[in-house]
């Protein structure tokens, strides 16, 4: 009887990682720990020394000689910079991609650190400062971590595991192609045969040892609209002699956010309209004859999507119409929403509890921010969560993208162990 009621209770919470699979785990953890030490100068090695999208060139190459280094088969130069390294086995089993992002931002660094980034750098012409401001020198760190532990244990495991630092996340520069979305076209799904992928994030406001992740969309397909309205040009004190493309475009933004306020389901899924430049006119008393806005387009479900886009255009075209000027909407598809899979969630989700504890590990409300992790994660089965970053304790969290920006480095070992828990977890239970 107890041994029945020991099986319902396992059946019942799902996957459960076997005893083989236990210790395989309990070694990479005592393996993380006597890694700590190295994770953290990998990852101030790369803040001290960060590169703008698709101009990774130093971080690939310090990335290649670390994977070199392991051992490990490595191949360079994909979608401009990328770097991928592969464990193979030799036996058979699935193949499981984890991904990095090893690009920075244009931000000059704030923050009082021994190895802050002093980097300087152009960008669309201007001298600015480079600063990993996402984090993303984190990511790679735990993934060269969690790289070395598993090629350790090679004898011990089966199939393949490859691990995609991947360049350009932040969006390559204009006129450019690069990031998760070049990488797929030139075809790593296939050529490494990769079944499943798995990705994670540091986050600033999230206290370091937690883990947060959501079943279906975790964050935001983000989409770039241009909005030009045309009116016709007239002396500003007699605006009744044109068309006044200005105030036509005041009401048009007005009109966009009754889309999200007015006309869209938000008890189903979150959704934003922002308007974040508009130009047009030369001077105080003249009434231009266009003006241009550009802004974005946030949704985390696709049906929604296609509704809101629909309604912009309508929207904005109708607005001027009444004022008897025309209105032009070109919308640009980004970065789509980035899908936890929900059978490999469920599937996986003992493996977050084992490596962060189950009262460490939260359901986290959509994200509106957008990640090109998607592009994989529409591709294969993938699952994308949230590794804590703030010192336990502290009120004050900077947000991502600004000069303040800080991580707590104690809570990159939970992101290691997350990375080991999934493929080990993942590898034992394919099949099955």
């Amino acid at each position: 009887m107890k041994k029945l009621f020991s099986m319902i209770i396992l059946f019942s919470i799902g996957f459960i990682p076997s005893g083989n699979t236990q210790t395989l785990n309990e070694k990479a953890d005592a393996k993380a720990l006597e890694l700590e030490k190295q994770v953290i100068d990998w990852r101030r090695h790369f803040h001290e020394n960060p590169e703008l999208s698709n101009r990774e060139f130093e971080t690939a190459k310090r990335i290649a000689k670390e994977l070199n280094a392991m051992g490990l088969k490595v191949d360079t130069g994909i979608a401009k910079t990328g770097v991928i390294g592969v464990l193979d086995t030799g036996k058979p089993g699935p193949t499981i991609g984890m991904r990095a992002d090893i690009d920075g931002l244009p931000v000059v660094e704030r923050a009082d650190l021994p190895f802050k980034s002093t980097k300087k750098t152009t960008y669309l012409g201007n001298d600015v400062g480079v600063m990993h401001a996402c984090g993303h020198d984190t990511h790679v760190a735990m993934l060269l971590g969690a790289a070395k532990i598993l090629t350790s244990m090679k004898a011990e495991l089966n199939g393949k595991f490859v691990f995609v630092f991947q360049p350009a996340e932040e969006g390559a520069p204009p006129g450019e192609e690069g990031g998760a979305k070049l990488m797929v076209k030139e075809g790593i799904i296939d050529t490494y045969g990769i079944d499943v992928f798995f990705g994670q994030h540091i986050s600033s406001g999230l206290e370091a040892g937690k883990i947060r992740y959501k079943v279906g969309g975790i964050m935001a397909a983000s989409d770039r609209f241009t909005i030009k309205v045309k009116g016709k040009q007239t002396h500003g004190s007699r605006p009744w002699g044109g068309v006044d493309p200005i105030v036509t475009a005041s009401q048009i933004v007005m009109g966009l956010q009754t889309i999200i306020s007015r006309q869209t389901e938000l008890t189903k899924e979150a959704a934003v309209i922002t308007v974040g430049k508009i130009s047009g006119g030369v001077r105080s008393n003249i009434i231009p004859e266009e003006v241009e806005m550009i802004g974005t387009i946030r949704t985390l479900d696709t049906d929604m999507q296609e509704i809101i886009h629909e309604k912009i255009k309508k929207t904005a075209t109708l607005i001027a119409e009444a004022q008897g000027a025309e209105a032009e909407v070109d919308i640009q598809i980004g970065y789509p929403v980035t899908y936890n899979n929900p059978e490999l969630t469920k599937k996986m989700l003992q493996s977050l509890f084992n490596a962060a504890g189950e009262d460490n590990v939260f359901v986290t409300p959509a994200v509106t921010g957008a990640e090109d992790f998607s592009f994989f994660a529409k591709e294969v089965p993938g699952l994308y969560y949230f590794v804590g970053g703030k010192t336990p304790g502290n009120e004050e969290a900077f947000p991502h993208h600004t000069p303040d920006f800080y991580i707590d480095e104690s809570g990159m070992i939970v992101g290691v162990k997350a990375m080991c828990h999934l493929a080990i977890d993942y590898m034992t239970s394919a099949g099955k």
